[in-house]
Order: C-alpha cells, then structure tokens, then sequence
C-alpha cells in the first residue's frame, strides 16, 4: 500500500521539484519504505511506498520498456499474475515481479479498458508521453482514494487532500454545499471534498486529462438485476462460501506478514474461517474492546479465536485515548463525524505490531442488508405503498411536528422519525433517519449568511441522484446501492483507508471484491432480509463454518461510548472547541444553538451525541487546515 502524488502544468511551466517533494512528504504514513520522483519538464509524478509485494525490485515510479509512460500507483491488483502471463504472450517484457509493471503494460496493450480487467484495489496515474495525457483510474468500490485539483493552468492529483494543499498556491476556500453534506452525513460525499477547488475521482471511474481538458469515464457500475433463483438457497450458499473464499485466498498474497481484524460479528469470523482453511500456520487476529461492556465485542472476539485457534490480540480502548481524535483530524483531510474511527484506529495500530497486511469483514452489511435500518426502511416503503403520497403529507406531516423529540422514551414511544418519514419520498425518508442534523436543525445551526450563501441547496439531492440511477424497482435494493455509493465508500472505507494507513497498514476487504458484489447483486432482496432476519443468507451459508453462539449473537456495530464520554472526560474538550470563543469567531454556526446542543446532552434531555461530534469533528479539522 502506497501514497501517490503529481501534478500536470500544461501551459508548459516546469514542475517546482521542491512543491513535488512537499506533496509527497505529506503521505510518509501512507509509505514509510521507500519514496520515488519521476520529473520531465512540466509533469512531475510522486510515490511514497508500502513494500508488500517483491521487495527489492517494486521500486516506483516503474517505465514501460521504452520509457514512453511511466506509472505511480496505490494497492494491489490480485489477478496481476493471470495478466501477466496474457501480456507476456501478447509480447510484453517485465523486469519486475510486481502489480505495479502489469497495470502499466496492461494500459499499453488495452487503453483505458485495462481498469476493466483488474481485480483489486487500486489509485494509479499513468503519463503517457506519446499521447502527452495524465491517465487516472479508481477501483469500482472506491477502496482506495484519489483527489485532484485543476484550475485551466494545471491539474494536482494526490491520494490524500493534505497533499495538494501543500502546494500554497491551491485556493483553500470552503465548498458551503459540502459543509452542508458534511452536516446531513457526517462525511462529504464524493465527488465534491470540502474545498471548492479540489474534488474526489468518484469510484469506479477513470479520467484523462490533457491538453484538450479533462474527461471522466465511469467504466462500472453495480447492477442489482436479480439472476439467481430464490427457490434455491443451499446451492445459492454454496456459491457464496465458494466466491468468498476465492477472494480471501487471493488476497493471502504477500511477502510481509499478514492478520486479519476479529470483532466476534459474523463477517469478520467468516473472513477468518476461511484464512484458517487457506492458511498452513495460525491467524494473526487482532481487537478492541472498551471498559464499559456493553460496546465491547472482546469476549465474542476470544471465543471466536478460540475456535479457529488464531494467535489473537487484544486491547483495551480507555476513555482518556480519546485524545486522538486531535491526531485522526490530520489524517483524515476533511471533516469527519463516524467516532467509529478511534476504535478503527486503535485496531490498525495494534495490527501493526504484529503483521502489515490485515483482512478485515467490511461490506457485509451493505452486500446482505445487515443494518437495522433497513428493515425500518422496508416497512416505510410498504405502508407508502398503501397510501398515496398527498394523503401522507396532510396526516404524517402535522403529526410528526407535534410528536415530541423525546430520547428518554422507551424506543418503541419514539415515533417521530417514523411519522416525519412517512410523510415523505422514499429517497427523503431515507435521508431523514441517516442525518447527524435533521433539516430543521441543520438550518437553525447554521448562521444567517451561511444559509443565504446555500440558496435552496438540499443536501438530500446526493441521494436522489443515485436512487433515479439504480436499475432495480425494489425499494430495499435501492436503498443498498444508495449505501453503496454513499456510506460504504464515504464512511467506512475512507475510515479504514485513513485509520490503517495513519499506521502504515494495509487492509484488504474480501467480502467486497468485486466478483463477489456482483454474485450478491443478483440474489432477491427477500434473501437478504427476510422477515425480520437480516443477511439471512449469508448467515445460512456460514452456519456451516461458524459456532452457533457467534451466529446467534445480537449484532452490535463497531460502535463507542462516545456519548458518555462526551459528559465526562470529554467535556474540558468541549469546551475549549465548540464552546470556545475561536468556534463562535468562524461565523459559520449559531453559538446560541450549539450551547443548546450541548446543554441538552449534558442533561440528559436528549442524546445529540451525533450533531455534537461532528461539531466537534468540523472545529478540530478546522483548526488544522483553515
């Protein structure tokens, strides 16, 4: 795993060696090996490396045979060695054993279709000096990550934002839309970043630039287009098991050691059976867990180990270790509101004692309809399907706005995010229940000019967008390719991106190969969840190779006590941040309503655990990069 950068003058200005220099010195934690430069004339390209495959000769920037292109690339394409035997007989020669040379030939002999061809992860940028054109390409679930900047005079690229920010001349101002995003989700959703003049390569998409300007070209998209029969689930599970395990064995490949992430949740025990079955010696497993032990998933992670006889590790997560939160604002670029990072974070450092590469269960849930939600949200669409839209409005509408807000209820009294769903699209009513500032209080929070500035900009056209994009009619299928172009790649792979590579970790996430996506695409939602029984088939499959007290277990999320935390140790935090006269000085929120916030929380009127830590979040990266 590997940092990235470049940039592109195509007025004709030389590359500033000591600007590359600077970018690249930025992604040090991404590759502490190694770093490499490739400088000719007005382009410049940048590598910091991660050695995990062929040791002594991986060395990037790598040149084709006559120099005519050269490539710096982030990740692992796990077919590499099936192309490279295809390209050597189409005549190609290698002088390394490395990925990194057969992305680059693959790009000589297919053009922009060789992305098609890889199975992995991967962010890469190749210059080609025949066609003078920056080629770049992102993997088709977004695992790895790529920023770019272009201002007519030149184009900046990079695998994180800290890196084209060094360049000073960047233009730092703040994107207000992605502000707003930021507020509604909790992250800035692609392929907007929070600054206006930089954005993300959206996943599953390549873009040439040259001097005729900029072109991106998506090259995959999921299809959610039901091709398996439901009336055969046993060989449906044989499928799965057998898919699952192609992609974990292809991602054992490594010349460093190599773990894996252990929560005791079924996703992450399915990954490790299946190392445990591929593997001659133990897995190297690794956890954390916290003190209060209703967030802690350490005893369902040693049972689990105990089972597979993994070498397990485990670690503790004290409340006064929240302290790096100060620290993950670095690495995370822009604002970031899943606290679901510090646990992450942790884990990839203790990872890091032991091995470099770690599998982790991520996309479970997205593939097999594993969140609570989702049931909630498949029951909203089925009374919606009853009642027509007016009738909705005029009797949920009025009835949720008198419904009282009220967290210290019984969960079934709390009615009022149902009631504010029905009332609206399906789109909307999603939108609503995954919000860390519902509207009302996200335009109460912000100040006057801020909202002015925002026009009519509803942050919810993220979503609408990729709902009118889906090819299924089925509302729960829709609702997991809003995930999966949203929430998986914006949240939790950003967050496993950034928290693993904070450490010089690599992690690969078996259950989303693409192959495998596509597999899981094709089964019938009603598989799914079905009932109340969510990843019902999944779970199915693995009742085969897991105990029965890890399939039975209650599922809890990678979740922290942060709310707690908020009204004890974190409180002195609080108050020097969002409390603090600097927050108030920004103009950007209503310090009336963020004392509100907090006052209510402090009290135990409400839980505003989520508006508070992203509020928190936003001051924190605001600090540092404003």
């Amino acid at each position: 795993m590997c940092g990235i950068c470049g940039v592109y003058n195509f007025r004709g200005q030389p590359v500033d060696s000591s600007v590359l220099r600077q970018m690249n010195e930025t992604l040090r934690h991404r590759g502490p090996d190694d770093c490499g430069y490739h400088v000719e004339g007005n382009v410049g390209l940048a590598h910091r490396r991660l050695s995990i495959i062929d040791l002594h000769t991986g060395k990037q920037p790598i040149y084709n045979e006559d120099k005519s292109a050269v490539i710096v690339y982030n990740g692992e394409v796990y077919n590499f060695l099936q192309l490279k035997d295809e390209l050597e007989e189409k005549g190609h020669s290698f002088r390394t054993g490395t990925d990194t040379e057969v992305i680059l030939h693959a790009y000589e002999q297919w053009g922009d279709g060789c992305v098609e061809r890889f199975r992995g992860m991967f962010a890469f940028a190749i210059w080609d000096t025949r066609n003078k054109s920056l080629f770049l390409a992102r993997d088709r679930l977004g695992i790895k990550p790529l920023y770019y900047f272009d201002d007519g005079n030149r184009f900046l690229f990079a695998s994180e934002l800290k890196a084209i920010v060094a360049d000073v001349s960047v233009p730092k101002s703040m994107e207000i839309e992605a502000l707003a995003d930021f507020l509604s989700y909790g992250y800035v959703p692609a392929p907007k970043s929070i600054f206006r003049s930089i954005k993300k390569l959206p996943a599953g998409c390549c873009l040439v630039r040259d001097r005729n300007g900029l072109r991106i070209k998506q090259y995959w998209d999921l299809e959610f287009n039901v091709v398996h029969d439901c009336g055969n689930e046993d060989e449906l599970c044989c499928q799965i098991i057998s898919t699952l395990e192609e992609s974990v064995r292809l991602r054992l490949v490594s010349d460093v050691p190599l773990g894996a992430f252990l929560s005791g949740g079924i996703d992450s025990s399915l990954v490790v059976a299946l190392m445990s079955g591929c593997m001659q010696k133990p897995v190297i497993t690794n956890t954390v867990g916290f003190t209060l032990e209703k967030y802690s998933e350490i005893e369902f992670a040693k049972r689990t180990s105990g089972y597979f006889n993994t070498d397990h590790h485990e670690f503790v997560v004290e409340p006064d270790a929240v302290a790096v939160v100060e620290k993950l604002s670095w690495f995370f670029d822009e604002p970031f509101a899943d606290s679901s990072a510090i646990p992450t974070y942790y884990v990839s450092q203790m990872a890091r004692r032991q091995v470099t590469v770690a599998l982790s269960g991520d996309g479970g849930d997205e593939n097999f309809a594993g969140y609570r939600r989702y049931y909630y949200d498949r029951l909203e669409n089925r009374i919606r399907q009853l009642i027509p839209a007016f009738a909705r409005k005029i009797f949920f509408g009025p009835l949720a706005c008198m419904y009282p807000k009220a967290d210290w209820l019984p969960q079934v009294l709390r009615a009022k995010t149902l009631l504010t769903n029905l009332s609206r699209s399906a789109e909307q009513g999603y939108f609503n229940s995954m919000s860390y500032f519902l509207s009302s209080l996200k335009r109460s929070v912000l100040s006057p000019d801020l909202l002015a500035a925002l026009h009519d900009y509803d942050s919810c056209d993220v979503f609408r967008e990729h709902y009118r994009r889906c090819t299924s009619d089925d509302p729960l299928t829709r609702t997991q390719y809003v995930d999966f172009k949203t929430y998986l790649v914006d949240d939790i792979l950003t967050k496993v991106d950034r928290s693993s590579m904070a450490n010089s970790l690599e992690v690969r996430v078996p259950i989303i190969d693409h192959k495998f996506v596509e597999l899981v695409a094709g089964i019938p939602s009603s598989l799914k969840l079905k009932g109340r029984i969510s990843k019902y088939l999944l779970k199915k499959a693995a009742v085969r190779l897991l105990p029965a007290e890890i399939m039975n277990r209650k599922k809890m999320g990678f979740s922290i006590p942060v709310g707690e935390w908020l009204k004890n140790e974190l409180e002195p935090l609080v108050h020097e941040t969002i409390l603090s006269t600097d927050f108030n000085n920004r103009e950007i929120f209503s310090a009336q309503v963020v004392k509100r916030l907090w006052e209510q929380h402090w009290k135990g009127l409400r839980d505003n655990t989520q508006p508070l830590w992203a509020l928190l979040s936003f001051e924190l990266w605001a600090r540092r990069y404003m």
